[in-house]
């Protein structure tokens, strides 16, 4: 069983075939990807969004190695979002880790319909969302990470005045439904677009929309005095 970043890959079932290539090995080259190539994007992301297929191909044939990649790759931004839905990092490590163990027994499922860091986040969402339900109503988010970076420079009295209002903050976002919440932190912490967050949540365009208005509306109100 192999460790990485504090995921152990579960054992490869008997007569599951051995890893294609070898360590430092480069992954295979790609023609057109087709309806079970990976989802188009452009840029950067295009290529990464490739590279994570490629990846994901040879993690679902068996090899650690290229799940490992995976992990590295996707854990710093699974683990922020996990942090920011469940407000504390011991909840939010196991979450990425339940999430990860998910993946690793789904992935011959893998096909590339969406992105895999799409697909990584659903898997991480549900399982935030499903902690959430089981949770008492309010959550306390205060051991989040902060969504904006402090002026290192600031007097103590300001630096002050922006602690209580991230703790304002985080007591506001802690008090929306757990699907608005998501959302919220999905578009404005984690830049996804309308599309991928529909994705990830399992609706529509139009549904994410809606719970985002409604939790803009509600922070509004609830940050007024902080304006």
């Amino acid at each position: 069983m192999r460790e990485q970043n504090g995921f152990r890959s579960p054992p490869r079932e008997e007569g599951a075939p051995p890893p294609p290539g070898g360590p430092g090995q480069a992954l295979p080259g790609s023609t057109a990807a087709g309806k079970d190539g990976p989802a188009a994007a452009s840029g950067d992301d295009g290529l990464d969004a490739a590279e994570d297929w490629l990846l994901s191909v040879r993690a679902g044939e068996g090899d650690d190695d290229a799940f490992a990649v995976l992990v590295r790759r996707h854990t710093p931004a699974l683990l922020a979002l996990a942090v920011h839905l469940l407000g504390n990092l011991a909840d939010a490590e196991d979450a990425v880790q339940d999430a990860f163990i998910r993946a690793w027994r789904r992935l011959p499922e893998f096909r590339g319909d969406a992105q895999f860091r799409t697909w990584m986040y659903r898997i991480v969402t549900n399982r935030c969302l499903n902690t959430l339900r089981r949770r008492t109503p309010t959550v306390s988010l205060e051991n989040a990470p902060e969504p904006t970076t402090r002026d290192a420079h600031a007097s103590p009295e300001r630096a002050a005045e922006a602690d209580a209002a991230t703790a304002a903050l985080a007591r506001a976002l802690g008090s929306l439904p757990a699907d608005q919440r998501a959302c919220w932190v999905l578009r404005e912490l984690h830049g996804l677009h309308y599309e991928e967050i529909a994705q990830v949540m399992g609706t529509s365009e139009q549904s994410v929309r809606g719970r985002l208005f409604r939790a803009r509306r509600s922070l509004t109100k609830e940050m007024t005095s902080w304006r």
